[in-house]
């Protein structure tokens, strides 16, 4: 039996800013290609994960989210 593991909106932050870290820019496409990879593999909670992820890349990047501080995700 698998285990359920809840991903809290910090978590999501933590990771955008890992990406953001890493990646920089090239983080939008990796989302991007994650997104497009689990639709394909009509995974749609996992497409749908990756989508709010992107999303938070986004405000990184754009400077609306800090690293520390509430999020909210809708």
């Amino acid at each position: 039996m698998q285990t359920q593991t809840r991903i809290t909106p910090e978590d999501i932050r933590q990771i955008a800013f890992t990406l953001v870290d890493r990646h920089g820019v090239k983080a939008l496409g990796y989302a991007d290609q994650a997104v497009g990879e689990m639709e394909e593999l009509g995974d749609a909670p996992r497409a749908d994960a990756w989508r709010a992820l992107k999303s938070v890349v986004e405000d990184a990047l754009a400077g609306r989210i800090g690293r520390d501080g509430g999020i909210t995700l809708h």
